[in-house]
């Protein structure tokens, strides 16, 4: 009797695990380690098994993000109203798409790759895409509008995720907070009577706020 493993179209004895336990362990590595620690290598280590006993279930490290985006983004993803007039409307939906992402630093970092995207975030880039053309840009600048409110938005979150996790990991001053503490008022007077204020006003929370200034200068007078 011929050894089944040896028949065609069979690649070996099937892993001993579902997909669904593959993303978890994925997870788990992205959210203590980072996307950069994520290989297979490392996840076959997760779950106690081989890199090529995975590739029954995903083709390759970028699929496996896409999928992670995906399953992160069917619970996360919120639709909020949108206002008739559609330059509220991109703010409403940048903000949105701002607050998906802000609490999970490996999302943000996955998604700073132009090449892998959450199909069910595409609601966003829609909205705004869509409202840019009502206020009449081209469907080709209000792509690049779009890019720009994402830049903007990818930026902000990150720079404030990094800032958090410095503060948490030291009760010592910054490296900033010295600085700052020893500018020569002859040469920066401005900043220099601002010393003590700027951490503290830099640190509010002002997307919103920038974000329609970078709105209204995206669109001009239109």
């Amino acid at each position: 009797m011929p050894n089944p493993s040896s028949q065609p179209g069979r690649t070996g004895r099937p892993p001993k695990f579902s997909r669904a336990e593959i993303l978890a362990a994925a997870r788990r590595v992205v959210e203590a380690e980072g996307v950069e620690r994520l290989t297979m290598r490392r996840l076959a280590r997760e779950v106690g098994s081989t890199p090529m006993a995975l590739y029954h279930h995903v083709r390759d490290k970028e699929e496996l993000l896409v999928l992670l985006l995906d399953d992160y983004a069917a619970t996360a993803v919120t639709r909020p109203p949108l206002p008739d007039d559609p330059r509220e409307r991109i703010v409403v939906a940048a903000t949105a798409m701002h607050d998906a992402v802000a609490g999970c630093a490996w999302v943000v970092e996955a998604l700073t790759a132009d090449d892998v995207l959450a199909r069910s975030a595409l609601w966003y880039t829609e909205q705004i895409v869509d409202a840019a053309v009502v206020c009449g840009l081209t469907p080709e600048q209000a792509a690049h509008a779009y890019r720009a409110i994402w830049y903007y938005t990818v930026g902000e979150v990150i720079v404030r995720a990094a800032a958090a996790r410095r503060r948490a990991d030291s009760g010592r001053p910054t490296y900033r907070e010295r600085v700052f503490a020893e500018i020569d008022p002859a040469e920066l007077p401005r900043l220099a009577s601002m010393a003590d204020q700027w951490g503290p006003v830099t640190a509010e929370g002002t997307y919103v706020e920038g974000l329609r200034a970078l709105v209204n200068g995206l669109l001009g007078g239109l």
